[in-house]
């Protein structure tokens, strides 16, 4: 999926900036890993950092039995995320949700021009795609408001 795909759906991709405490996580990120860092995204209210990995490098970012994770961890003091970049939104929410299967995605524009993304799992992993206190919901929130300016979230 490509930009002229989203824009023919009427959504946009907005621009990312990183500021500079993002930027020093991505740097660090990497040094520590060896990863490729897309993207990140400090999430205070939940004293988490969400990492989005380049395609095929979550396993060397959470590294063997989480290693990676539990240094980066200790180094920060928040909670550390990995989340694998995908083009489409459907597969971003499938990488941002696992291992809930995710059953289908789709972006609603309301008359006000907000977007809105409905999430359908399996119903054995409602519980799970939402999360304690709906960390889980408000990650893919986060995510889907920054590269695909959708502004609501709900699961189905």
């Amino acid at each position: 999926m490509n930009q002229k795909y989203y824009k023919s759906m009427g959504i946009t991709m907005p621009t990312i900036k990183l500021a500079s405490d993002e930027i020093r996580y991505i740097a660090l990120f990497e040094t520590l890993t060896g990863a490729q860092i897309r993207d990140c995204i400090i999430d205070d209210d939940n004293n988490r950092i969400i990492f989005i990995v380049n395609p095929g490098y979550v396993g060397i970012a959470v590294g063997k039995n989480g290693v990676n994770i539990k240094r980066i961890k200790k180094v920060i003091g928040k909670n550390i995320e990995i989340v694998e970049y995908a083009d489409s939104i459907e597969q971003f929410v499938r990488n941002a949700l696992y291992p809930a299967r995710v059953k289908l995605v789709k972006v609603s524009t309301l008359p006000n021009d907000r977007k809105t993304a409905s999430i359908a799992v399996d119903p054995v992993d409602k519980g799970f795609a939402i999360g304690k206190d709906g960390r889980n919901i408000q990650k893919v929130k986060l995510i889907l408001k920054r590269y695909f300016d959708i502004s609501n979230v709900i699961v189905a």
